[in-house]
């Protein structure tokens, strides 16, 4: 029997059991799942079935009882094939659809959107603010100006001009700042800005051993000059200490790191970076986020859209036990009442 070949009765054992430890939080036995479930088969017959699941990788034994819990595997079938979703009470519905319109500008509506999903779930609710339209890089300038400092001229996208002052360490002349700007705009003219900071962080890694001065201070100020454009508090978050509330969440050391993440927000942005172009809600268990930070927990993302164009992302973060079928249709719901709302400030 392999994960993708389950008899329909150890299906419905792997549903039973799930449903039931994200119900109570504790390890299931043979017993529990013949006594709760009307399968029509003994205890006997029931831990034969569970000693196959566990052989696959569904399920495992936390410590040395007899209950098993499912594994990132195992919940990853039961969401796939095994998931039955409720369906949201309309009154609900309304009253979200109800607050968000009170809200007076993005902002604010943002805010409320992050705030209903930590309040509905209990659970940390993150939205990723909108993206601005992609910005390209046409042309930079520098001009000396007193007291070590720069005054950077940006051309992007097609003629619009962006003014910016950095504090450099040392003075420049004028011809130093002209080699530095023509070196930048032989290696950046013509990409996003996001993509330049990015180029430039792989080439001070990748030259850093044979680099000259003159490449050293072009990629320190464009580093500078660019990072005003770094999105670092593109992402709203509430609701993070409602995870202190879980058992399974309780190591500190691991909330520490959690919640550290959390206040850089980086990984997170990244992370929901991989929902804008998915179809729907989007779920990432576990170790398959990609950050050991998130292993004990749940990410349950969706896009959202304004005039029809993914904007951003919102989403609920939890431990991996959380109520799928409920929190995801409240994903979705929130990610669509949020474009409506949005187009609605317009």
């Amino acid at each position: 029997m392999s994960g993708t070949e389950l008899t329909e009765r150890a299906q419905l054992l792997l549903k039973n059991l799930v449903e039931h430890y994200i119900r109570d939080g504790q390890p299931v036995g043979s017993r529990t799942l013949s006594r709760e479930f009307s399968m029509g088969l003994s205890p006997a017959s029931i831990r034969n079935v569970m000693a196959d699941l566990e052989d696959i990788g569904l399920i495992h034994s936390p410590h040395t009882s007899a209950g098993r819990v499912p594994t990132v595997k195992g919940y990853r079938m039961f969401i796939d094939s095994l998931l039955t979703i409720q369906p949201l009470e309309q009154g609900l519905v309304s009253d979200w659809m109800q607050r968000l319109r009170n809200s007076e500008d993005s902002e604010r509506l943002l805010a409320s959107a992050s705030h209903q999903l930590s309040e509905v779930t209990s659970m940390a609710g993150v939205v990723m603010l909108p993206r601005r339209e992609q910005v390209s890089l046409r042309q930079v300038e520098f001009l000396p100006l007193s007291h070590n400092r720069v005054l950077v001229i940006l051309v992007v996208n097609e003629k619009e001009v962006q003014n910016r002052i950095i504090q450099t360490e040392r003075s420049y002349s004028a011809a130093e700042l002209q080699q530095i700007a023509n070196y930048l705009n032989q290696l950046c003219a013509g990409q996003e800005l996001r993509r330049v900071r990015e180029s430039l962080l792989n080439e001070l890694d990748d030259t850093r051993s044979h680099m000259n001065q003159l490449m050293a201070d072009a990629i320190s100020m464009a580093q500078q000059a660019f990072s005003q454009d770094e999105d670092e508090d593109g992402l709203l978050l509430a609701g993070q200490t409602n995870l202190m509330s879980y058992d399974e969440m309780s190591n500190m050391d691991k909330l520490r790191k959690l919640f550290d993440a959390f206040n850089r927000k980086r990984d997170i942005l990244q992370l929901l970076d991989q929902s804008l172009h998915a179809d729907g809600v989007q779920i990432f268990i576990g170790e398959e986020s990609g950050y050991e930070v998130l292993d004990d927990c749940s990410v349950v993302a969706s896009p959202y859209r304004v005039d029809g164009k993914v904007v951003g992302v919102l989403g609920v973060i939890g431990p991996t036990r959380m109520a799928y079928d409920r929190v995801i249709p409240i994903v979705d719901v929130t990610a669509q009442l949020l474009g409506s709302s949005l187009n609605q400030l317009k």
